[in-house]
């Protein structure tokens, strides 16, 4: 918050009546707080020109002491109009800040004169309070609306999902405020005025009724201006038709408003009996005129925010408020593409009245404003900081990273022992280690983490850095290692070969696993033995020395037809496993590795060409020579990924 005796030095900008309307309820808010805040009112824009009603003198009517005027408007009403615009603003408001020193700029919604102001106050470090941020209309409104939204320290948003298209813009949720919109402050309050009656007839005339009469409000679209002028003739010649007293407001001074004057004129709406066209009415004077219409028509936010407190019925033409927030007053004719169809939505929201909608305001938004800016930290760093979704980290280029060797440990649970080891990323093993593979899986999980511990110790003294632990098999898919969106891809010894096999230690039954690890062979080498059907004439086998696959494999060379069989069994049952692989990815080649792969190399591709689909039983199956492949394969799960450039 501000230090202690000090006042906050809020400056706030107004460029048009659409603006102020928000923001004069916070500078009354301001102002009747001296002891916390001093105020300064810029203003610019359309309020400086007599054709827009030089609405600067509201201003001045409701006792604010402007501090500065700034012509900036160039006129001309286009495109290159409204960009020579915001230079002279961006030309004219760097001496104006520097005479002012604001602690923060509050600044309205999305026009570009609002731009120049977030521009400048940013580029001459002055702190920025944005009103109405994280809304969508549906023009290049948006664009500048999420553009001073970036530029800005603080949100005062409406709604809860302009709230939250600022989060997903990754602005600090700390500094976003879901006031509510602030003209809803005044509008709630003087809904209900006695003298409504004499503000209706002061702008129609005496003889119109409540209900009985319809405001026009249509602005240029400025991506596509020569739309916008078809639509508002259109919208005038369905309003002449529908022969309902209307109060018609001259448009705004974006790209186009010049054009939509003329066609005004050409079908004599100043001098027709059914309207009154005007350049400007007060606030709380219009407000009036909008809860009491039969209807509201065109395209101004005013339609779709305020009308709603209201329930007036509103009849919104074209994309100008297309993504807005809308109670169910609002009828969008998007395509207003024929007079009958205007006419026709006349015709239906006419005279009707809906339940009045808060989606915008529950009519306290500047006391939260207020208190809002009172919580603003002056001490705190200026430059912003956005909340990114996380994301991989890059790969660092400190000194200390660049002296270290890039590394993973690997881990392969063998049949008989477990092995670890530190692999850098050139494909050498550092430091191996291996233990004994004991009997249950607590004590296997234990050894294992001891293992991956005493290598990441040793790794510090190697000077080598720990990228990840690498643990089961793989796809390569386009010379890149397949990892999943878990990291589980190509669990492979887990793939079901048949429904009711032997129990393997995923918990499951019938994996691969179960019928042709090391451990597996081990498992029915030990069966054979203990029945006495193992051992064969010939074969050398030393009482005290452990049962392993290695026998299995011996007893079945030398003539052991049990022992033939359970090796048939696996070999079929990886033969088949690969099988349904290669039926999914359709690899080119099959790579077998480890202390069994030799012996399973032909009875697999023997399995392939019996039972494959015709397309790929020509798929060799080969052993690798890597010196320790399924160590340098579970390495590379993580060097892969954890060094991968992402483009």
């Amino acid at each position: 918050m501000e230090k202690m005796g000090e006042k906050l030095r809020v400056c706030v900008a107004t460029c048009n009546r659409a603006d102020y309307s928000k923001l004069a309820p916070i500078m009354s808010g301001i102002k009747s707080h001296p002891e916390d805040f001093e105020l300064e009112v810029v203003v610019l824009g359309s309020h400086l020109i007599d054709d827009y009603g030089n609405t600067f003198r509201m201003i001045e009517q409701d006792d604010f002491d402007i501090g500065s005027k700034l012509h900036t408007i160039v006129r001309g009403e286009d495109e290159a109009a409204m960009v020579e615009s915001v230079g002279l603003a961006l030309v004219k408001l760097p001496d104006v800040i520097q005479r002012l020193k604001p602690d923060i700029l509050v600044v309205h919604g999305d026009r570009f004169d609002a731009l120049a102001l977030a521009t400048a106050a940013a580029l001459m470090n002055i702190r920025i309070l944005h009103l109405e941020g994280g809304e969508v209309s549906g023009t290049i409104d948006d664009s500048i609306r999420h553009a001073i939204s970036k530029l800005a320290h603080y949100h005062a948003c409406c709604t809860r999902m302009a709230e939250q298209h600022l989060i997903a813009m990754c602005e600090d949720h700390s500094r976003i405020l879901l006031a509510g919109c602030p003209s809803y402050d005044k509008l709630l309050l003087s809904h209900h005025r006695e003298d409504y009656m004499d503000i209706i007839k002061s702008w129609l005339d005496d003889k119109v009724q409540e209900g009985d009469y319809i405001v026009a409000l249509q602005h240029p679209v400025t991506t596509n201006i020569q739309h916008s002028i078809k639509i508002y003739g259109l919208m005038l010649d369905a309003l002449i038709s529908f022969n309902k007293k209307t109060l018609i407001l001259f448009p705004n001074i974006d790209a186009g408003s010049k054009e939509m004057v003329r066609v005004m004129r050409r079908k004599g709406i100043e001098q027709h009996p059914n309207f009154r066209a005007v350049k400007h009415i007060p606030f709380e004077q219009f407000i009036q005129l909008v809860s009491h219409a039969g209807c509201m028509i065109g395209n101004s936010s005013c339609g779709v925010r305020e009308a709603g407190a209201f329930g007036t019925p509103v009849i919104n033409l074209g994309t100008r408020q297309t993504g807005r927030e809308t109670g169910e007053n609002v009828l969008h004719v998007r395509d207003a593409d024929t007079h009958n169809k205007i006419y026709h939505a006349l015709e239906l929201q006419f005279g009707k009245r809906y339940p009045c909608s808060k989606i915008y305001g529950d009519g306290n938004a500047v006391p939260r404003i207020l208190k809002f800016l009172r919580s603003i930290d002056l001490d705190e760093p200026l430059q912003k900081t956005f909340c990114f979704p996380p994301v991989k980290d890059p790969i660092s280029q400190d000194i200390d990273h660049i002296l270290e060797t890039q590394s993973a440990l690997a881990v392969d649970l063998g049949g008989t022992n477990l092995r670890v080891a530190i692999v850098c990323m050139r494909g050498t093993i550092v430091k191996k280690y291996s233990q004994p593979n004991p009997k249950t899986f607590e004590a296997r999980m234990e050894l294992i983490l001891k293992m991956c511990n005493d290598a990441m110790r040793d790794a510090v003294g190697l000077n080598c850095r720990i990228l990840g632990v690498g643990i089961g098999g793989g796809i390569i898919h386009h010379n890149e290692l397949v990892h999943g969106s878990t990291f589980c891809a190509a669990e492979l010894g887990h793939i079901m070969v048949s429904l009711e096999g032997p129990e393997c230690m995923c918990g499951s039954r019938g994996c691969i696993e179960a019928y042709a690890s090391g451990m597996a062979l081990q498992r029915e080498a030990k069966k054979l033995h203990d029945e006495d059907l193992l051992k064969v004439e010939g074969m050398d086998m030393k009482l005290s020395e452990p049962i392993t696959a290695a026998h299995l494999i011996s007893a079945a060379k030398m003539g052991n037809s049990k022992a033939d069989a359970v090796l048939t069994k696996a070999a079929t049952a990886l033969g088949v496993g690969i099988i349904n692989i290669l039926h999914i990815v359709n690899p080119s080649q099959v790579i077998l590795s480890g202390v069994l792969a030799s012996y399973y190399q032909a009875p697999v591709q023997h399995v392939i060409s019996q039972r494959a689909l015709f397309s790929v039983q020509n798929i060799k199956v080969v052993t690798s020579d890597l010196e320790e492949p399924a160590l340098l394969g579970a390495a590379s799960m993580v060097l892969d990924y954890a060094t991968r450039r992402i483009y």
